[in-house]
């Protein structure tokens, strides 16, 4: 087995409690993690492993992108300047069921996983159509996703209805599973768009495969109402009636909460994606993070897609949910800089049921590694490379990135599959778009 020795400055592992080290190593044999300790005692100790110096570099457990929709990278720019329900319904919602396909999303998923990869990301929550494409891509760029069982309750390019998307969303599940770099969620879209039935099914669903359920929920004032209105109770009401509060359950969005529901969120250990620059570009609101810390809710990132946000950039999430927090609230203390990097490593791995092999730098768990370079003038002088990486270093600082001790970005350049020829076929069909949509 062939060991590799990574050689940077610091190393900031996120194990609970634990400082930035310098002068540290890290040995990556297979795909897991075998030592971290003192450079020149692993130096000794592993004379015969490949060694890689990485200068001025911080080494960080892979990011975690605890939502997102990476086919919709073909949508990048759409339809921007909009409130949530104009834009899907008048826009996305039109678009997606003229041209969304299985090589559509396949081609999408896979310019995800190359910005991704590019910056820092290692694993991807993903909801959207055709789960098996998102499969084939994920495994083609290497990098790790949960694939969605996605389910609507209305016909769409994709499928006719809800048990056909059930149906279709199963055979995919096990066609992959036991794919390592793949999990899977059961994934209704949202209480607007999901039926009582069709959630008791998609609950049971994840009961039986042992599956996370990955929903959008209380994403603005308006779904709230509107479900009031409609069943007589707040979303989160009617899924606790419907039981689906558990720890199973990724509420994605969840911005218009009150006392009581971030109360009920905390003892049913439901986990929670804030997504910070989706929302506001969307005037959706501000996530109560403060409230939701003091309650001890497990608060984690995501990027949303590339249509909404625009960028899959969870550096930049990082940076916007600390500072957001601390200006919404008037509170500096409130997100800080090691709270924020938690949120896309040590506990998006608990929120995806991986918390055992991800999230952290430590001996035992998957070598998801990612080399920061802190070298650049903008990023000098470094103080504290905790601090710096979360309000100084962009996604273009990343510059090297395994997963499963593979390396799949070398000095920013993806290894894994031909960028080049990807950005090709990517502008052959969007070109086939902007015709379609002049025509129309």
């Amino acid at each position: 087995m062939t060991a590799t020795l990574l050689l940077p400055r610091w190393i900031l592992t996120m194990k609970p409690g634990e400082p930035v080290l310098e002068g540290h190593a890290l040995l990556i044999e297979g795909e897991r993690i075998a030592a971290i300790g003192p450079r020149e005692a692993l130096l000794a100790q592993y004379a015969n492993a490949v060694r890689i110096e990485l200068p001025e570099q911080v080494l960080i457990p892979g990011l975690i992108n605890a939502h997102t929709h990476s086919a919709m990278t073909l949508l990048r720019g759409v339809a921007d300047d909009l409130q949530l329900m104009d834009w899907l319904q008048n826009h996305i919602w039109p678009l997606e069921k003229v041209w969304v396909s299985d090589d559509w999303v396949f081609q999408g998923s896979l310019l995800a996983a190359a910005e991704s990869l590019r910056a820092g990301v290692t694993y991807l929550n993903d909801m959207y159509f055709f789960p098996g494409a998102m499969a084939r891509a994920a495994i083609d760029a290497g990098i790790r996703a949960a694939v969605s069982i996605n389910v609507i309750d209305f016909p769409t390019g994709y499928g006719s209805g809800p048990d056909d998307y059930i149906a279709k969303g199963l055979a995919a599940y096990h066609q992959f599973k036991g794919e390592k770099l793949l999990d899977w969620t059961s994934a209704p879209h949202a209480p607007y768009t999901v039926s009582d039935e069709t959630f008791i099914k998609l609950r049971k669903l994840a009961e039986e495969h042992d599956l996370q359920i990955h929903c959008h929920i209380h994403e603005t004032a308006g779904e709230v109402a509107d479900s009031v209105k409609q069943y007589g109770m707040r979303p989160l009401a009617r899924l606790e009636k419907l039981g689906l509060m558990s720890e199973r359950l990724i509420a994605v969005h969840m911005v218009h909460l009150d006392e009581a529901e971030i109360a009920m969120l905390a003892a049913k250990g439901v986990h929670l994606v804030h997504n910070p620059n989706s929302n506001l570009k969307l005037a959706s609101g501000i996530a109560p993070v403060k409230a939701l810390e003091a309650a001890g809710v497990n608060t984690v990132l995501g990027t949303d897609g590339a249509a909404s946000n625009n960028r899959l950039d969870m550096l930049g999430e990082i940076r916007s949910a600390a500072l957001l927090a601390k200006g919404a609230t008037g509170d500096p203390e409130v997100v800080t800089a090691r709270t924020a990097l938690e949120m896309a490593t040590i506990r998006a791995a608990k929120a995806m049921g991986r918390e055992a092999d991800l999230g952290s730098l430590e001996v035992g768990k998957l070598a998801d590694v990612v080399a920061v370079s802190l070298g650049s003038v903008e990023c000098r002088p470094v103080y504290n490379p905790l601090a710096q990486l979360v309000y100084v270093a962009g996604r273009e600082h990343v510059q090297n990135v395994w997963v499963g001790g593979r390396r799949v970005l070398n000095e920013r350049q993806i290894t894994s599959f031909d960028v080049g020829a990807l950005m090709g076929r990517c502008e052959d069909i969007v070109g086939r778009m902007k015709a379609g949509m002049a025509v129309s």
